[in-house]
């Protein structure tokens, strides 16, 4: 009897060990699953974009023609900001004031001596007129334009790009200036100063020069302007001269009111 009750603790042992090693296998098993092979990534990420919705060749289309439109803006701004004159101007530049012994002032303002002028203008005062007014002592030139209204204002110019002027000369209103474009006449005439850092004197006038404003001699005056940005509406040029002990002799006031 004690032999078969033996026997039979030895089954129930061996099977409980057995039992008991399945139930852990089974554990092991379920803790480490065998990583996703290549041909199962792969059907998962084809599934994935099976299931996304194509774009359409319509809004694609679209979307690239916004695209171009923007950059071809953006290309446009940059290249005209490069090639206008006043995008270029510094805190110094070159100011020249010339014109017939009879006829109109013009000034111009330029980066350097040999550049094309960034603002040219014509007033209607006689610049020998301008001369007896700086003789007798410092002239300041105001030069107003009108403002546009609010919802206008975004597309508005540059202020040395406005094209009319009211003109003030020391206070006194002296008509209206224009925005003038350098032709030869102008070009060869601020090529015949560029040399001339400072100076004022009278040009012989070339055969460029005909009508009946026409005298024999052309009167100029040249030097360098320190500019002052007050805001997009408003700058100012002021002459420097070393003579006059920190004075500006001339000074130029754009104003947009």
């Amino acid at each position: 009897m004690n032999t078969h009750m033996a026997t039979a603790s030895q089954d129930f042992s061996s099977k409980r060990h057995s039992h008991s090693s399945k139930h852990l296998g089974n554990e092991g098993a379920d803790d480490e699953a065998p990583p996703p092979s290549s041909h199962s990534i792969s059907q998962i990420l084809h599934n994935h974009n099976h299931h996304q919705k194509p774009v359409p060749l319509a809004s694609r289309r679209k979307l690239q023609a916004l695209a171009l439109s923007r950059l071809r803006s953006v290309l446009t701004a940059f290249h005209k900001n490069r090639s206008n004159p006043s995008f270029a101007l510094g805190p110094r530049v070159v100011g020249t004031l010339f014109g017939n012994r009879r006829g109109h002032v013009h000034l111009a303002f330029q980066k350097d001596p040999a550049s094309r002028p960034a603002f040219l203008i014509e007033l209607a005062t006689p610049i020998s007129g301008l001369v007896r007014e700086m003789a007798s002592g410092l002239v300041r030139i105001t030069l107003e334009c009108d403002k546009l209204k609010e919802e206008e204002a975004k597309k508005s110019l540059r202020l040395l790009e406005e094209p009319l002027w009211k003109t003030y000369c020391n206070g006194k209103k002296c008509g209206f200036a224009s925005k003038r474009d350098c032709g030869d006449r102008e070009w060869d005439i601020l090529k015949a100063v560029e040399p001339i850092s400072m100076g004022a004197g009278v040009l012989p006038v070339g055969n460029h020069e005909t009508g009946s404003d026409s005298d024999g001699e052309l009167m100029y005056m040249r030097a360098k302007f320190e500019r002052v940005v007050g805001s997009r509406d408003s700058e100012a040029f002021y002459m420097m001269n070393p003579d006059c002990n920190g004075v500006p002799e001339l000074s130029v006031y754009l104003l947009r009111v």
